[in-house]
C-alpha cells in the first residue's frame, strides 16, 4: 500500500467497554440505566481508518468522546476531528458518520472502528456506515470472544434489546487474522476478508494494533483528562 495512503480510524477510551465480550457494568454513576452494560476495555479498542476514539465524560446523560483520527500508511497523523456518543445508547453509528462528514476527508480510503460496541452496547452498525459513507468498514477487536448476544439478553429487554439483536446479527462475520504474529479479529463491511486483512497490515507497522486505532484511542484519553473525566 503506498505511504500516502489515508484511513479514517475510529476508537474509544471509556474504560467500561471490550472488543466483543461483555465486562462489568459501569459505575451506578455512569449508568444511563441499570439495564444497560458497556462492552470495551481499557486497551482493547474498535476503529475505522480514520480512527475514531471515544473518552467517557462526566454528565447527567454520560457520554463518551469519540475521535477520530486520519493515518497515513507511512504513519503520518493528517487530521483530528471529535464527536460524542451516549453510554448505553444507540447513536454510535450516526456519530461516526458525523465525524467523517466533519473530517471532510474524501481522500480516506477505510474506515478502521475499534470494535463493534463502544460506550457500554452502543453498537455500531457497519453495513449501513460502510453504505453511507461509500467506504469499507473494517472493525477490529484483540481478543477471543463468545458473542455478545448472551450479555445483551441480560442487560436489556423489550424494544432496546430486540434493536441492538438486529444490528449485532446483521454485523459481518467475525475472523481471526495474524498480524505481527499476533491474533487479531476483523468483521469488513464493505469489502471481503482478505482485502480488511491487507489493510490492517499495511497501517500495523509493530505489535497488534493498527495505528489509526492506537493513535485515535490516545487521543480520546487526552480528551476525557482535558475535559476532567
Amino acid at each position: 500500500m503506498k505511504s500516502g495512503t489515508r484511513v479514517l480510524g475510529v476508537a474509544e477510551s471509556y474504560v467500561g467497554s471490550t472488543d466483543d465480550a461483555a465486562t462489568e457494568p459501569p459505575p451506578a454513576s455512569a449508568a444511563p440505566d441499570a439495564n444497560d452494560e458497556s462492552t470495551d476495555r481499557p486497551d482493547d479498542t474498535d476503529s475505522f481508518e480514520a480512527t475514531t476514539a471515544e473518552s467517557h465524560t462526566a454528565a447527567s446523560t454520560p457520554t463518551s468522546v469519540l475521535c477520530g483520527a486520519v493515518v497515513r500508511a507511512d504513519r503520518v497523523v493528517d487530521g483530528l476531528a471529535f464527536e460524542t456518543c451516549t453510554v448505553g445508547g444507540d447513536d454510535a453509528t450516526d456519530a461516526i458518520a458525523s465525524l467523517w462528514s466533519s473530517l471532510g476527508r474524501e481522500d480516506a480510503r477505510y474506515v478502521l472502528v475499534s470494535g463493534i460496541a463502544p460506550a457500554w452496547f452502543n453498537l455500531v452498525d457497519s453495513p449501513r456506515l460502510a453504505a453511507d459513507l461509500d467506504r469499507p468498514v473494517i472493525s477490529v477487536s484483540f481478543e477471543a470472544s463468545n458473542g455478545l448476544e448472551p450479555a445483551l439478553r441480560e442487560h436489556f429487554s423489550g424494544a432496546a434489546l430486540d434493536a441492538r439483536l438486529e444490528t449485532y446479527r446483521d454485523a459481518p462475520p467475525r475472523t481471526p487474522i495474524e498480524v505481527n504474529d499476533e491474533r487479531l479479529f476483523v468483521r469488513a463491511a464493505g469489502c471481503d476478508t482478505a482485502e480488511a486483512e491487507r489493510v490492517v497490515r499495511a497501517f500495523t507497522p509493530t505489535g497488534g494494533r493498527p495505528e489509526p486505532i492506537r493513535v485515535a484511542r490516545m487521543a480520546a484519553r487526552a480528551a476525557r483528562q482535558f475535559v476532567g473525566d
